[in-house]
C-alpha cells in the first residue's frame, strides 16, 4: 500500500511539473511554420477540448468553425488585416458567440439534456424556467447587447481551454482578435446561423525564426495577481 501511495504521489508531482512547464513554454505564436501540420489525432483532442468547455448553465452559447479551405482562409486573412497566422497555421478555428439567445435556444438545450440523461423536458421545467428567467431578466434590465456580451464571455472560457490543451499536447497556438467581425460573419455565413465571430484560435508549430519564441515570458508577479483570504 505504501508503495502504491508513493507511486501515485510521484505521478501527481510529475503531472504538476508537466503542466507548469508546458504553460511556461507556450506563447502567442506570431509566426507559424506552414510546412508542419498537426496530426489528426492531436487536433481532434483540441476540438474535443472546445466542445467540452464549461459555460454558464452548460448552455454552450457558441459555435466553433474549423476553417480548412485555403481560399476561405485567405479571405479571412484579408479581413484580419493580413495576419499571417490565418494562412500559415496548421489549423484555424473561428470562435463565434450566439446572438439573441432566447427561450427557444434554452429549449433546444433542455431537449439535449433530456436526450443525454434520459429525462423528459417536463421533468426539467424548473431548470428551464430558471435559465429563461435569467436571460429574460438580463435582457429586460440591460438590453439585447448585455445578453450577447454574456454569451461572449462564455466563448472566451472555451478559447482558454483550447489554448491550454494545445500547450499540453506540445502544440503552438495563438489566440487572436484584430479582425473585421462583420466580414468574418459574412464569409463564414455566421449571421444567418445566429452567431457572431469573436476570436480566432490558430494551432500549429512555431517557425524556427519566430523571434518571439525565445523571449522570456512576462507576467505580473504572482503576489500581484493571486490573493488568498
Amino acid at each position: 500500500m505504501n508503495a502504491l501511495i508513493q507511486e501515485n504521489a510521484t505521478t501527481t508531482t510529475s503531472t504538476n511539473e508537466t503542466i507548469a512547464r508546458q504553460l511556461r513554454w507556450r506563447y502567442a505564436t506570431k509566426k507559424f511554420d506552414p510546412a508542419r501540420k498537426v496530426s489528426d489525432t492531436d487536433f481532434e483532442t483540441v476540438k474535443q477540448a472546445l466542445a467540452l468547455a464549461p459555460s454558464a448553465y452548460g448552455l454552450s452559447p457558441w459555435r466553433f468553425v474549423v476553417v480548412n479551405d485555403p481560399a476561405v482562409r485567405a479571405h479571412l486573412r484579408a479581413a484580419a488585416y493580413g495576419q499571417a497566422q490565418l494562412t500559415d497555421a496548421s489549423h484555424v478555428v473561428v470562435l463565434a458567440g450566439r446572438k439573441g439567445l432566447d427561450a427557444a435556444y434554452v429549449d433546444k438545450f433542455i431537449a439535449r439534456v433530456a436526450e443525454v440523461r434520459g429525462a423528459t423536458p417536463t421533468a426539467l421545467k424548473g431548470y428551464r424556467d430558471m435559465m429563461v428567467g435569467f436571460v429574460d431578466g438580463l435582457r429586460t434590465a440591460k438590453g439585447d447587447a448585455a445578453v450577447d456580451a454574456w454569451a461572449a464571455r462564455q466563448v472566451y472560457i472555451a478559447l482558454g481551454q483550447g489554448l491550454e490543451t494545445a500547450a499540453l499536447l506540445g502544440l503552438d497556438a495563438c489566440p487572436m482578435e484584430g479582425f473585421d467581425a462583420a466580414k468574418f460573419d459574412q464569409i463564414l455565413g455566421l449571421d444567418a446561423q445566429g452567431y457572431g465571430a469573436l476570436a480566432i484560435l490558430a494551432v500549429g508549430y512555431r517557425a524556427a525564426d519566430d523571434k518571439y519564441a525565445e523571449a522570456p515570458k512576462v507576467r505580473l508577479a504572482e503576489q500581484d495577481v493571486l490573493v488568498e483570504v
